[in-house]
């Protein structure tokens, strides 16, 4: 998995939540999020955005129904999506975003409800990426190793 920031949008007409993930894609913080998407002006802000933010990906939201079909909003969403790509030169991809804005309703927090839901998105994705990209569990030090602790307590070999 490449390094560098990854933004999350969770698209609404109304409002898009916006999250940004660390230089090392390992945290997800929400930032405020971007008005009236839908039109010239919140587009343009968002765009801008999304360059303030130094992203190198940019992953939206898909709201598919519970039976995993496509909806009014998520053809809307679709659309957007094709928006970003006509605009942005970056990688831009969709992500099942079914069940976010519950759980970004449950972790409260002063931060808007839909850049928790971005936030929650953009964790998803990042766990999703570590897992395909094989990333390895807690790195156990050799034996033997001085300049490592011993995970055995025992004396290492001369």
């Amino acid at each position: 998995m490449s390094d560098g920031r990854v933004v999350a949008l969770d698209y609404g007409s109304a409002r898009c939540g916006v999250a940004v993930s660390d230089p090392t894609r390992t945290l997800a913080t929400p930032v405020e999020p971007v008005l009236a998407p839908a039109t010239r002006r919140g587009f343009g802000r968002l765009v801008a955005r999304i360059g303030e933010l130094e992203a190198e990906v940019v992953v939206v939201g898909l709201p598919l129904s519970l039976s995993g079909r496509d909806s009014d909003q998520t053809r809307e969403t679709r659309a957007f999506v094709q928006r970003l790509r006509d605009r942005l030169n970056l990688p831009i991809e969709v992500y099942d975003e079914r069940f976010t804005t519950k759980l970004a309703h449950r972790s409260g927090g002063a931060t808007a409800e839909d850049s928790r839901a971005a936030a929650v998105l953009l964790e998803g994705w990042l766990t999703r990426e570590r897992s395909a990209a094989g990333a390895p569990g807690p790195i156990r030090p050799q034996a033997g190793n001085p300049d490592e602790p011993n995970p055995d307590n025992t004396a290492a070999e001369p």
